[in-house]
């Protein structure tokens, strides 16, 4: 078996979109468990409304895609107002049964039979991006360092992935080391005392639920926009669960900390997919135990034993800092 083969596609997969997806993701959810305290399970849903503002927008009113993606910030507005509204001053488990159940309704209103004719039903929506690949500025061709390189389509889409990812964490920095982000701490650690101080603790939740679900919704517009589809069953509750995985791997209430969960975390997802592959290809791994749909379960094994793992002897994370774990 060629083990620079696995390696290759290891480091393909930590640069890849895929992983500045998930930091985007994970960088909004940081702002609501990390900094905030609210225990969303629904992050999905966010970047549902997202993908989905964008694709309606374009394919079924033929509005322009830079009107799409105003659109899917607004939707997830208004889904975290629709959320927040009910439950922000209740118990955190009530926020965090609605926003699971809230992800999983729309995925199956926008799947049902009566919304075909605006969603696409099961089948989505194609082709809304064309725009965004036009105004490519890069010339084609291949780009990258050996076997780890990408098409000048996927290097366009890519850059601008990351660089909303670094704008991203430099506005959670800014807004984290400000008196609004003191503010969320101190809701985190101790709502009643934030409130006897008299901070109005459910506009500063609603305020963190929005920012951080915007870009959620950023998040799954950028990931309907390079595979120019978006279909409801994408959206899966396993996504918010993998988020969770990468931000308690980087590190929660880090700026920094998605960022560095995710390129590990689809390091090693990527890698280990690979290796058993190829193990599988070269007949190192038996071929009969491990099928393809085998495999891909393989993939939820890994996240909950490297979860249970974190859990047991690094519960802050790599970035985190345990003191603040134990003052919480």
């Amino acid at each position: 078996m060629d083990f620079s083969r696995v390696l290759t596609d290891g480091l393909r997969a930590a640069i890849g979109l895929e992983a500045a997806v998930y930091a985007l993701a994970a960088i909004g959810l940081n702002i609501h468990f990390g900094y905030t305290g609210l225990l969303n399970f629904g992050q999905v849903g966010f970047m549902l409304v997202g993908a989905y503002g964008v694709a309606i927008s374009v394919s079924t009113f033929g509005l322009s895609l830079w009107v799409g993606i105003v659109v899917g910030i607004g939707l997830a507005v208004l889904l975290a107002l629709i959320l927040g509204g009910p439950t922000l001053r209740l118990r955190a488990d009530y926020l965090a049964i609605t926003t699971i159940a809230a992800a999983e309704i729309l995925r199956f209103v926008f799947r049902s039979s009566p919304a075909t004719d605006l969603t696409g039903g099961v089948f989505g929506l194609q082709r809304f991006a064309v725009r965004f690949y036009e105004i490519n500025p890069i010339p084609a061709g291949d780009y990258g360092v050996g076997a780890v390189s990408f098409s000048h389509r996927r290097v366009w889409v890519m850059l601008v992935a990351w660089g909303m990812v670094a704008l991203a964490c430099g506005l959670t920095w800014a807004l984290t080391h400000s008196p609004w982000g003191r503010v969320l701490r101190s809701i985190r650690e101790d709502e009643d005392a934030a409130r006897s101080l008299g901070k109005n603790v459910f506009s500063f939740k609603m305020q963190s639920l929005i920012l951080g679900g915007a870009l959620g919704a950023l998040a799954g517009m950028l990931l309907a926009i390079s595979q120019q589809a978006v279909s409801p069953d994408t959206y899966l509750p396993q996504i918010t669960f993998f988020t969770y995985a990468i931000l308690i791997l980087g590190g929660s209430a880090r700026v920094f900390g998605p960022v560095l969960g995710s390129v590990l975390f689809w390091f090693l997802i990527a890698i280990s997919d690979s290796f058993i592959r190829r193990g599988v290809g070269s007949g190192m791994l038996p071929a009969d135990f491990f099928d393809a749909q085998t495999i891909g379960g393989i993939r939820y094994i890994l996240v909950g034993l490297g979860l249970m793992l974190l859990m047991a002897f690094r519960p802050q994370g790599i970035l985190g800092d345990r003191r603040e774990m134990i003052d919480a």
